[in-house]
């Protein structure tokens, strides 16, 4: 009849209307995560606030790739006669590959594309490279700071220097413009428990002989 209450909505029709608080805060993060980043970017490219200083970010870019990192390890594998350098140099390469794969299989799953402001100038890239998330350069930094620290005998200095360096490659990912601070951030958090899984792991001659065989 005239002038009778409406009908109420159907529940589910309300929560359409009303998103959640969970989804809305996402979205803030998102945005501000998207916003800060690229004002972060600033050796992004040649014409960007720092843009003289973007070959300098580049060579530590290229600090922190894997290739150099994993043909550096081997050829030390190879030449090595010592039986605990030799322990330490095969556990360093698995926590390189085991790295690479996880790395290539988070990027797969999540489809993370890169920032708008970046530009496909990397060194050496492979297929999920033009996925952002997670970094794998921070990633990578995390995993072998914590591995060096650990395993390497280095007075104070070389120990601040390695922190530094993975600090430093870290941030040089957002300032290229080449990930999110997200994506960093994730990265970093994602080497630091990867480095628990290679101790986890840890392969040795009681553990491994075959492997060790090769060498």
């Amino acid at each position: 009849p005239a002038g009778a209450a409406a009908a109420p909505l159907p529940e589910e029709d309300c929560m359409k209307l009303n998103p959640s608080f969970l989804g809305i805060a996402l979205s803030s993060l998102l945005a501000i995560d998207l916003w800060a980043s690229k004002r972060l970017g600033v050796c992004a490219g040649e014409g960007s606030a720092w843009g003289s200083a973007r070959p300098l970010m580049k060579v530590i870019e290229v600090s922190g790739h894997g290739i150099p990192w994993l043909l550096g390890t081997f050829y030390g594998l190879c030449q090595s006669d010592s039986l605990a350098a030799r322990e330490v140099l095969l556990n360093l390469l698995f926590a390189l590959l085991l790295d690479l794969v996880m790395v290539a299989v988070v990027k797969g799953l999540v489809r993370r594309p890169r920032p708008t402001h970046n530009k496909m100038d990397m060194f050496v890239t492979i297929s999920v490279d033009k996925y952002s998330f997670p970094s794998g350069h921070a990633t990578r930094a995390a995993l072998v700071c914590r591995f060096v620290l650990r395993h390497l005998v280095l007075a104070v200095p070389l120990r601040v220097l390695v922190v530094l360096w993975a600090l430093i490659v870290s941030i040089s990912r957002v300032m290229l413009g080449r990930h999110n601070m997200t994506d960093v951030l994730f990265g970093l958090l994602l080497g630091y428990e990867l480095y628990s899984v290679v101790e986890h792991c840890w392969l040795s001659l009681a553990t491994a002989p075959a492997l060790f065989a090769l060498w």
